[in-house]
């Protein structure tokens, strides 16, 4: 049995790996997923500052599928074009104080990046990539 699931990197506590994940699988895949229930999508307070909210992401839908649990039992891997998300959804979220999460672990935790970071960061990983 060797499906895709099988060959995931499990998401540890080294957040930093677990971000040029993130930005590797966005860039191969040119998707990211979110988890969306019928009253819009998955949003969680920051841990590094109580007056902002974190949209969380993650490059792979088994990585979000772990977390349609508990409160978020009714959310659902949903998939977000790499383009979309870089010229529509990240500028949106700049303009709205969101922060991103980005590939966290089981545990809820990773990397929270502003998301005009993220932009920064995806083309210049992309541009190496095409070097």
């Amino acid at each position: 049995m060797s499906d895709a699931a099988d060959q995931l990197i499990e998401l540890g506590e080294d957040y930093e790996e677990n971000y040029h994940l993130f930005l590797e699988d966005a860039i191969a895949t040119g998707c990211v997923w979110g988890l969306e229930n019928s009253e819009g999508w998955a949003l969680c307070p920051s841990l590094a500052n109580d007056d902002l909210d974190v949209m969380p992401l993650w490059s792979q839908p088994e990585y979000a599928k772990q977390h349609c649990i508990e409160e978020w039992s009714d959310y659902e891997p949903v998939p977000i074009a790499l383009d979309e998300l870089l010229d529509d959804w990240l500028p949106g979220m700049h303009e709205d104080v969101l922060l991103v999460g980005v590939n966290w672990n089981a545990d809820m935790e990773g990397v929270e990046i502003e998301p005009l970071d993220l932009i920064e960061d995806v083309d210049k990983l992309a541009e190496n990539m095409e070097e």
